[in-house]
């Protein structure tokens, strides 16, 4: 037989391995080029990735951050990828209506920090007193003059999972995602809104 038209055994079973190894080099090569491909695009957009905001949450709630995940999580089902975040504190207390004030500081990936102070007045089945520490999602921010606008919504306790409470204010298409834990009894639902502006201010309207 001719070495040329005809291979051996040996030699054949050695090809299929080679092509094997080949297939599962392109198709590993295409999954960790995949997987890149979101955190990437947030990079460009100046979004932040889940665990970028993850990171960022337990860096700044520290050990009272056990359910902050599961909420981050949800809040990235509902609203996809933020491109801002606030650290920061507030207070709060309420008997049917209530007052909240906080102060913190935005942080984005292409305009910097900036501070922001909170202030908003709430109304309905709703009685005790809060301190907490708070995150805020911001999504589809176009620029950080948008920011200092009033944003309605309404917060429960359907919202809170493993002692991480999460709500949904929205001013047109500026959407704020509150991550609040901390000490204190809130109980019932509030409908109301937060105020955001440069300066503090005792004038929650």
């Amino acid at each position: 037989m001719e070495r040329g038209r005809y291979m051996k055994k040996g030699e054949r079973d050695m090809g299929v391995s080679n092509l094997v190894r080949m297939a599962c080099g392109i198709v590993t090569a295409s999954i960790l080029a995949l997987l890149t491909v979101l955190p990437a695009q947030a990079q460009q957009n100046g979004q932040y990735s889940m665990q970028e905001i993850v990171d960022a949450g337990h860096g700044f709630f520290g050990s009272t951050s056990g359910g902050l995940a599961k909420v981050v999580e949800r809040a990235f089902e509902a609203h996809g990828l933020p491109n801002g975040y606030i650290l920061g504190q507030e207070g709060s207390g309420a008997f049917v209506a209530g007052l909240t004030y906080g102060e913190g500081t935005l942080n984005t990936k292409n305009a910097g920090q900036h501070p922001v102070f909170w202030q908003g007045p709430s109304l309905g089945l709703d009685w005790g007193g809060q301190g907490s520490r708070t995150m805020m999602l911001v999504y589809n921010l176009p620029d950080v003059n948008s920011l200092y606008e009033r944003y309605g919504g309404v917060s429960g306790s359907a919202y809170v999972i493993a002692g991480v409470g999460m709500q949904v204010n929205v001013n047109r298409d500026v959407v704020l995602v509150p991550i609040r834990t901390g000490v204190g009894a809130r109980l019932g639902i509030n409908a109301g809104y937060l105020k955001l502006t440069r300066e503090p201010t005792w004038n929650p309207f």
